[in-house]
């Protein structure tokens, strides 16, 4: 295991958006993410100064670091819909203001769907939404998520990411790579070898010391389905063996966020103490 090891889980901010420190200290979390707001909605409640000293404060005095928000699923940065691209970069902005006064260092975004328009229209999209928002902030780090490869996706393989990178050209984005979806895009995570050969096409792509946090997430779709679908640790296609492994690899030295399933088969402190039990 490395030590130490930060680990965590998205966790609710349902009541007040301080409860969310109090529910990863009794998860035992040592990082965690959240949501600022619902995330199925353009609409958002504006946070109270009041309310974000009080957040600030027990994130101070728990210890617990880094935190993490995740941009609301509706966003589209590579869609060709004018009123929704307009309205993400938006929502980007104000996500980026709410993570300035919470004190928030790192914003998780999927890149979004090119909606049939192809590749690199929509990755040219993406790299103009990024451009504008970077422009007011410089404070908060944009983390750029790998998807599953389904669909019209755009960011389900490294080197698009890496062009996205390229052009955006700024100290101002990261990456967070999801091992659902990498597995699902093909990338295989089961094997010393696979695990390695990812680690070498990370680092020819977009670098290592980019990946600011790490999904970790089973999957429920085979290698390469594109099927994107969470999984309890240990409980999918990938396993324990995989994960095993991971915990043991370059991987664990990463801030690593679990968004497992909320269902009656295993609680969040289970999926807790599986994972810590692979990393010793």
């Amino acid at each position: 295991m490395y030590d130490p090891m930060r680990i965590g889980f998205h966790v609710s901010i349902s009541g007040s958006i301080d409860r969310s420190v109090d529910r990863a200290k009794e998860l035992g979390c040592t990082t965690f993410q959240i949501f600022t707001r619902s995330p199925r909605s353009w609409a958002s409640r504006e946070i109270k100064q009041s309310e974000a000293e009080i957040f600030r404060a027990k994130l101070s005095s728990s210890g617990i670091e880094p935190v993490y928000a995740h941009m609301p699923y509706l966003i589209n940065l590579a869609g060709t819909d004018a009123t929704t691209y307009r309205r993400s970069i938006s929502s980007l902005r104000e996500e980026l203001r709410r993570c300035r006064l919470l004190q928030i260092p790192y914003i998780v975004t999927h890149l979004g769907s090119h909606l049939g328009s192809g590749q690199r229209r929509g990755r040219r999209r993406v790299v103009k939404a990024l451009r504008t928002v970077l422009k007011d902030s410089d404070e908060t780090m944009i983390l750029l998520e790998n998807s599953s490869g389904s669909g019209n996706q755009v960011g389900s393989h490294l080197e698009e990411i890496r062009g996205i990178f390229d052009d955006v050209n700024s100290q101002g984005i990261g990456f967070c790579f999801d091992t659902c979806h990498a597995f699902a895009a093909g990338y295989e995570l089961r094997t010393s070898d696979g695990i390695g050969e990812t680690f070498d096409e990370i680092e020819r792509s977009i670098g290592f010391d980019r990946i600011k946090l790490v999904h970790l997430n089973d999957s429920s779709g085979s290698l390469g389905s594109g099927v994107d679908r969470h999984e309890h640790i240990g409980l999918g296609s990938i396993g324990e063996v995989g994960f095993r492994l991971m915990l043991h690899s370059k991987f664990a030295s990463k801030p690593m966020v679990m968004e497992t399933p909320v269902d009656g088969r295993r609680s969040d402190e289970e999926n807790m103490r599986k994972a810590l039990e692979l990393a010793i």
